[in-house]
């Protein structure tokens, strides 16, 4: 049989492909899946440059995220079109993404009207302390009944608020009835089915729910929460299940991805939720932990709203169709996690690969007592403290950069520690193993450490893209698409590998007791009350 028979008859047995858009923090990934076998095809990434114009202030920038997305479309058909797979096999487009990133852009010349405010940034801190000495009893989970969240930096109603008080284009936009609001979904469904001509302004329920605008149980955006945070509603974009078809794609005929024109984007979901259903946690009571930028453990606890007792939020986790209900998790969110290895490699210079920080790691095999809290951001779950900084303690004159990376990999298993103990603590319910996935679960000391730590399996699927797959899977299924079954008897069983704890539980006690000794020190450090110590000025 020649060549060109056996690639025509290749693409037949194909059968119907979904396409994902990942548009996480660090980096754009355009993925496709075959909807039979949940296989990847073919992938293509991007990184995505940070900006840090002050201290505490991260920002991107809304139309490199936007040309990231067209570039990561246009390398992956061109890589499928050298595969011999047909492009028009694509049925449908999921679209996942960083949540909370705040965008405002002007629905008439379709341009940002600032950079995106990433989920990270901490301009906000002085109007969260504002905010909660406002509240009762000065109480940060003032609005959790609606939200199921703490007032935080962390979410975008503040961002927004933060843009409409201090960007006079964002003021003036808002005031003439020209402005539109999105978290980062938002910007890339509106600019991909036509944007200024006809783009469709909608999110999803899970991107919604970290707001602050969003009422968890209503499941709409909420008058009074609006009226809180002083956000007129028209900016907002309408909410929409995780699964439906939202619109079709509008590329330029003149790019590689021109093909993809008319293709229905039919799911999306904020990263979190989507690796949540990618690594197929549809019951009850399963959960899954996600290493990216930061550390994200999200547990499925039905279709009622269950609220944390220590320090946990309460989230959607999907709403896969119209006429489906709602499911829920509870979240640790930690911010700094995978962040850490562009920290050590740029600011400090000590390595220069990730792949690196795992040797160095390796060659000493313990920390010798030194302790890193990366609370670059404040510390997040359990503790929702934005005044918390970063801090290094332990050092002797022993100690080396060796001894630092294998401090920084551990920080992120602490870090995770204290989130699943605080899941344990909700739920009465011990979490046997954990699923783990996200860029750093190919960092195997980590995943061996990460086993160590918490007493329990880690295990490891053997696909590591889960937040796309998710993704995917929901457009695939939507009503209109249907090439995706979501029954529990069709999904594909995933091989995976299970790193078992090595060290004696004592030892681990012994190590994390310590840890919960140097976040203690990371705590109440930048606070924007004058410190009275003969230095009043001091911030």
């Amino acid at each position: 049989m020649n060549g060109t028979m056996a690639a025509s008859s290749n693409r037949i047995m194909l059968g119907p492909l979904v396409a994902a858009i990942d548009q996480g923090t660090s980096s754009t990934r355009f993925l496709v899946f075959n909807a039979k076998t949940a296989e990847l095809l073919s992938h293509h990434q991007v990184e995505i440059k940070q900006s840090f114009p002050k201290e505490g202030w991260v920002e991107e920038d809304p139309k490199e995220i936007l040309q990231s997305v067209y570039e990561c479309m246009d390398r992956t058909c061109e890589k499928m079109t050298q595969l011999n797979i047909d492009i028009s096999n694509i049925k449908a487009v999921g679209v996942t993404n960083q949540r909370e990133t705040t965008l405002v852009w002007d629905k008439e010349t379709g341009e940002p009207l600032y950079n995106a405010i990433v989920w990270l940034d901490l301009r906000t801190q002085s109007t969260v302390e504002r905010l909660i000495n406002k509240t009762p009893g000065r109480n940060k989970n003032h609005l959790k009944h609606k939200t199921g969240l703490p007032i935080s930096t962390y979410f975008s109603a503040v961002k927004l608020r933060w843009l409409m008080d201090n960007v006079e284009k964002v003021h003036e936009a808002v005031l003439s009835h020209r402005a539109m609001f999105g978290t980062v979904d938002s910007w890339l469904i509106w600019s991909l089915t036509g944007g200024k001509k006809g783009g469709v302004h909608c999110t999803d329920v899970t991107n919604a729910s970290r707001t602050m605008l969003f009422n968890i149980h209503t499941m709409d955006w909420d008058p009074e929460l609006c009226k809180y945070f002083d956000i007129p509603m028209e900016i907002l974009p309408k909410v929409r299940s995780s699964s439906e078809i939202y619109g079709l794609m509008k590329i330029s005929s003149n790019l590689k991805s021109g093909p993809l024109t008319g293709v229905p984007i039919s799911g999306c979901l904020g990263d979190q939720s989507a690796a949540l259903v990618g690594q197929m946690c549809f019951k009850d009571g399963q959960a899954k932990n996600t290493y990216g930028t930061g550390c994200f453990l999200l547990k499925n606890v039905g279709t009622k709203p269950v609220m944390s007792d220590h320090g946990l939020l309460t989230t959607v986790a999907y709403k896969l169709g119209r006429d489906k209900p709602a499911c829920y998790a509870l979240e640790g969110s930690v911010a700094i996690a995978g962040a850490v290895v562009p920290w050590l490699k740029n600011n400090l210079g000590i390595i220069q690969t990730s792949t690196e920080l795992e040797q160095l790691a390796a060659d000493v095999g313990t920390s010798y007592g030194c302790y890193f809290v990366p609370a670059f951001s404040g510390l997040y779950a359990p503790y929702w403290e934005p005044s918390a900084r970063g801090i290094i303690c332990g050092l002797t004159q022993f100690t080396n950069r060796s001894h630092l990376a294998f401090a920084a990999l551990e920080a992120v298993c602490f870090q995770t520690r204290e989130i699943l103990d605080a899941m344990n603590q909700d739920s009465g319910i011990h979490l046997s193993q954990l699923q783990v996935d996200g860029g750093m679960t190919s960092n195997r000391l980590l995943m061996q450490l990460q086993a160590d730590i918490l007493c329990i399996p880690v295990v490891k699927p053997s696909m590591p893209e889960t937040t796309a797959l998710g993704a995917a899977m929901a457009a695939g299924a939507a009503e209109g698409v249907s090439v995706w079954s979501l029954n529990p008897e069709d999904l594909t069983e995933v091989t995976s590998e299970k790193f078992e704890p090595q060290i004696n539980p004592e030892e681990s006690e012994l190590r994390y007791a310590r840890w919960k000794k140097a976040v203690q020190r990371a705590m109440n450090w930048e606070t924007t009350e004058p410190v009275n110590n003969g230095n009043a000025g001091q911030k």
